[in-house]
């Protein structure tokens, strides 16, 4: 027996950035159903850590404070350490804190958290249940689409109960994984950049290794020991789950283990998984109707966590857009502005993760580092002077990544083109196409906490010229079912923030326009930041 559904958006694939689209979409009140053929647990945490944008948008969705509380302990080091094993030799360490005494960054009210996948995974799940107008599926599987004028119809089956559910969605987004079966379907290639590499992640709990560590506690280890041990053990939970990740060997993963650590300590062995890193991005983000999203349009290295923020990111660009359509006020280009912003801000993080892996693998591993000589303590010291001056820290120090990128399209009133920026230099900037800075406005109350239900303007001028140049504004919007809210503002430091008396900015949170003045034709503004007439 098949069953039918209706629904707006179909999401496919259920992990972080389908969750996570999921979440914009209950926020923006659009009807949507998910399927993810698993059953939504997580066994073996690929992710660990959640990057500040990210954060700031599961602020938006009102799940960060969750996120803060999964488990974390507040005392337990960020640091990251370069040793010969794990309570070995220290050569080199970047001093972060923890998450009690790190200083708050002033760009953003949201740091990263460390929250592995399997306490992630569970939180967004719960979350994505209480959208009054979507449904989650677990064990369902997608088995066919068939794209039409106004619709996608996808057929499922149900694996728990074994029945076809037919669902007829106005859009679907493919979230279904780096091999993409909704991607090669549709015909999107995406060629690899770089060689394919194949790693191991050997995941082992250590309940004794932190209190015999002290001190010396980190949340990444990178090993020194060989080609094959020179990637990181991390602590994953901050109390005795830990995962070793290794290349180019089929040891036995307790021996691997054994090696990593340089004293003997219980270890219980719980997983160990072979992965194939790819680098690509699709050529094309959408067809038709249907998106890509997350590993399906990306993929890219580990190094540096940017993979899965990426694809919030993305998701948040993708939302509002999804979300103007079907409530019929976005403009005929809109939806294709999505590749058009997010396509180039997929390469630059591809490019700079490759880069931190090679930083990583293109590292000597002299074996005099290991030696308890004055010649091994000259090894270590002539390492450590290496590492510093090899810009290791730009790999967990990376604002200019997580919220850099400057969307430059046919929905942003641009500026004249700047020179590129080092990501270790960024700014915040409100500069159209950024994202709005964050500035505090009162204690808890962010800039950032003004923007995402629909545009908003921030107006810092004062007299009667600016408020009728605002009256024509709102008016060209409500004329056309744009949402808008206006804002004013009468602190300083916010206002030489933003540099400029008005500010439009997206539901995304990024800048759509600045000026000294109301713009001369306030409808001819509206049409271009919702892509353009109908």
């Amino acid at each position: 027996m098949t069953t039918a559904y209706e629904t707006d958006v179909l999401v496919i694939g259920g992990g972080p950035v389908g969750m996570a689209l999921v979440l914009d979409l209950k926020y923006r009140g659009v009807g949507c159903q998910l399927i993810e053929a698993s059953d939504g647990s997580v066994s073996h945490p690929r992710v660990g850590s959640i990057g500040p944008r990210s954060m700031e948008l599961f602020r938006r969705w009102g799940i960060a404070d969750r996120i803060r509380a999964a488990g974390w302990p507040g005392d337990h080091s960020l640091d990251t350490a370069w040793v010969t094993q794990v309570g070995g030799h220290e050569i080199h360490r970047l001093r972060v804190g923890t998450a009690d005494t790190r200083p708050l960054p002033p760009y953003t009210p949201e740091p990263e958290q460390v929250c592995p996948q399997h306490w992630l995974a569970p939180l967004l799940l719960e979350e994505a249940r209480t959208h009054p107008g979507g449904v989650v599926r677990t064990r369902c599987r997608l088995d066919g689409f068939t794209q039409h004028d106004d619709h996608v119809e996808a057929t499922v089956t149900d694996l728990a109960e074994g029945r076809e559910l037919r669902i007829r969605a106005r859009y679907m987004v493919a979230v279904d994984g780096a091999s993409s079966p909704v991607r090669k379907a549709c015909g999107i290639p995406s060629s690899a950049r770089y060689d394919v590499m194949t790693f191991r992640n050997i995941l082992f709990r250590a309940p004794e290794l932190r209190a015999r560590l002290g001190q010396r506690e980190a949340m990444f280890y990178f090993l020194m020991l060989s080609n094959q041990l020179r990637f990181p053990v991390r602590a994953l939970d901050g109390r005795s789950l830990y995962r070793l990740t290794v290349s180019g060997t089929d040891a036995d993963a307790r021996d691997l283990v054994t090696m990593a650590l340089a004293f003997e300590t219980p270890v219980e062995i719980l997983s160990d998984a072979v992965w194939h890193l790819t680098h690509r991005v699709a050529e094309r983000f959408r067809q038709d109707r249907i998106f890509l999203l997350g590993d399906a349009a990306h993929t890219l290295s580990p190094s540096g966590g940017f993979g899965m923020n990426t694809g919030i990111c993305a998701a948040a660009d993708l939302g509002w857009k999804l979300a103007a359509e079907l409530d019929g006020w976005a403009g005929r280009g809109l939806l294709d502005t999505y590749e058009e912003e997010r396509r180039p801000v997929a390469v630059e993080s591809l490019e700079e993760a490759n880069l931190n892996l090679r930083r990583t693998m293109g590292r000597p591993v002299p074996p005099e580092l290991h030696l308890d000589t004055p010649a091994g303590a000259e090894a270590r010291a002539r390492m450590a002077r290496q590492l510093a001056l090899s810009d290791v820290a730009r790999e967990f120090d990376a604002p200019g990544i997580h919220f850099g990128f400057t969307y430059r399209s046919s929905l942003i009133v641009a500026e004249p083109e700047q020179a590129p920026v080092d990501p270790r230099k960024w700014q915040q900037s409100a500069t159209p196409g950024a994202r709005a800075p964050h500035a505090w406005l009162s204690p808890g109350a962010s800039t950032l906490d003004l923007f995402g239900r629909g545009f908003t303007l921030l107006t810092f001028a004062e007299g009667a010229v600016g408020l009728e140049g605002v009256a024509g504004l709102e008016r060209a919007f409500a004329e056309r079912g744009v949402p808008l809210t206006t804002v004013r503002c009468d602190d300083r430091a916010v206002a030489d923030l933003y540099e400029h008396p008005f500010v439009l900015v997206r539901p995304d949170g990024h800048v759509a326009w600045r000026a000294e003045a109301p713009p001369d034709d306030p409808g001819a503004l509206a049409d271009l930041v919702r892509g353009g007439r109908r």
